[in-house]
């Protein structure tokens, strides 16, 4: 069993950038700053990291490289503007996802949690369960709890690692839907009349939920029809 090695005192903050910035850019996804904190036998307040952070960040402005902070931690990234140059030097293509699989995606993320259920309501077609399969195997969405109805369905939501991908730290942070396929793949199979779909989809759908919610309001008994308590999919 491998015993860490004894860590020095960090006596300054200079001291503290270098470190933090090795242990980032050796790192192959972000680090969040409970896993910075561990590389320390000495405690390093939150507050200490994030001012070192804030100094990197800084340090790092006019290069082609900078560090960013999104869901699951931070992490060195090359500029958007890089990324043309870039992608001329891999040999794969980046993946191609289909538009089912696209507004499968959009809807969850713009309405989660929702049930397989839900997505069918809103897309007006099954949703086929490779689809969901491979939004899981991407790591972009999971299963985050059952709603409470007949056979108990799975409510989905997005993940962390979907918001990183799209270098985003929040939910709130969500770009227009019609820009989330070029985020994703840039190479995306769906095109921006499609999503447009799906957004007038979406639409469509927060003006029945909100007529259901005034009848329900008007008529108590009416809360049993809604869209919410009678999915069950």
């Amino acid at each position: 069993m491998n015993t860490p090695m004894n860590t020095p005192t960090i006596n300054n903050l200079e001291e503290l950038k270098r470190i933090l910035e090795a242990a980032l850019l050796a790192a192959d996804a972000p680090l969040s700053l409970r896993e910075m904190k561990r590389m320390f036998e000495q405690e390093l307040s939150e507050d200490m990291l994030r001012r070192a952070l804030d100094e990197l960040k800084s340090d790092w402005d006019n290069k082609a490289t900078e560090l960013v902070q999104v869901a699951e931690g931070w992490r060195f990234q090359t500029r958007p503007e890089m990324q043309a140059y870039l992608a001329r030097m891999r040999n794969e293509k980046p993946p191609r996802y289909s538009r089912a699989v696209l507004e499968t995606l959009a809807i969850i993320a713009y309405r989660q949690p929702v049930t397989r259920g839900d997505v069918e309501d809103i897309r007006g077609v099954s949703v086929n369960a490779q689809i969901v399969k491979t939004l899981e195997e991407r790591g972009w969405i999971e299963t985050v709890g059952h709603r409470d109805v007949p056979g108990r369905p799975a409510l989905l939501a997005t993940t962390p690692r979907f918001l990183s991908d799209l270098g985003l730290r929040s939910l709130q942070e969500l770009p227009p839907l019609e820009e989330l396929g070029n985020l994703l793949a840039p190479d995306t199979a769906v095109t921006p009349e499609e999503l447009e779909e799906v957004r007038e989809e979406l639409a469509a759908e927060e003006v029945t939920d909100s007529e259901a919610e005034s009848a329900g309001a008007e008529d108590p008994a009416a809360e049993e029809n809604t869209p919410a308590a009678a999915s069950g999919s």
